[in-house]
């Protein structure tokens, strides 16, 4: 591994500064977890990296403001895991966590570098998008707020410009909403997945009032099927609608082939991970 500066400013201003714009070098570091792959494998050779680590509110803790929860960038996943808020507020994220990742990666990942990492097998940015969460991202020009979904321009290319920084993930309380979220892998539970799915509705008794549909893994970068949500909105939980929207995503989405299997292997996942997800989430809204 080549070698590098390692800074830990204390301050938002002092990180700014130690940020060199205009060269790929230079990175601002949360946990670190992807980035030392990269480094080892020799994709990513860094001169300076700014650790986020000591830099406070509103990069950490987690809170209900009003309506929203608030969660700083660098709340690591076993954060999330163990908090009792997020248990009750946001259980899909908790539920997601054993199969996300080993416990020793959870212990130092954190919420804001997993999604500016932009790897589109992740699995918590297709979770946030279908809790249609936001979030504040910090620059030495000012502040700016970014849907989760406007997060990913690519195969592992976010839409932060130089110098800026995820502060802080907003999700909204929904309590009318439930949410869940699939995870197919072809391998070990914590491998990448060959597809993944986030499905969020928003119901009353069997009818659809509105929903989210993410899918993530199959494609270039985590996205919601907008059409399929069209297909299933204001629609009543029927197997005829299970099959519509089967077929609406399918179409919709462009899945790839790669060595997890091929886009008709994953098509057809697809198909039927989306109908057991509204299923179970017309199920789990009676129970």
């Amino acid at each position: 591994m080549t070698p590098f500066e390692l800074v830990e400013p204390r301050t938002l201003e002092e990180a700014f500064s130690l940020l060199d714009q205009g060269d790929p070098a230079i990175r601002p570091i949360g946990g670190g977890t992807a980035l030392m792959l990269m480094m080892k494998a020799q994709f990513f050779q860094p001169v300076r990296l700014v650790s986020l680590r000591w830099l406070g509110e509103p990069f950490r803790g987690m809170r209900v403001d009003g309506d929203v929860f608030r969660v700083g960038a660098m709340t690591t996943f076993s954060e999330l895991e163990h908090s009792p808020q997020v248990a009750w507020q946001l259980p899909a994220i908790v539920q997601a966590m054993p199969a996300l990742a080993n416990v020793r990666v959870r212990n130092v990942a954190t919420v804001g570098g997993n999604l500016a990492h932009a790897d589109p097998h992740l699995d918590l940015p297709p979770i946030w998008m279908a809790l249609d969460a936001e979030v504040l991202i910090l620059g030495p020009r000012g502040e700016r707020t970014s849907a989760v979904a406007d997060l990913f321009a690519g195969y592992y290319e976010n839409t932060l410009t130089d110098g800026e920084l995820i502060a802080e993930l907003r999700a909204p309380l929904r309590p009318t909403w439930r949410t869940t979220y699939v995870k197919v892998t072809t391998r070990a539970l914590h491998d990448w997945p060959a597809l993944g799915l986030a499905l969020s509705l928003d119901l009353q008794g069997d009818h659809i009032r509105d929903v989210r549909v993410v899918l993530s893994g199959a494609l270039e970068k985590a996205t919601r099927l907008v059409a399929t949500e069209c297909v299933m909105r204001g629609a009543a939980v029927s197997d005829a609608l299970m099959r519509l929207a089967g077929d609406a995503a399918t179409a919709e989405a462009a899945i790839e082939s790669d060595n997890r299997g091929s886009a008709d292997y994953k098509s057809h996942l697809l198909r039927v991970h989306l109908a057991r997800a509204i299923r179970f989430l017309a199920s789990s809204n009676h129970g």
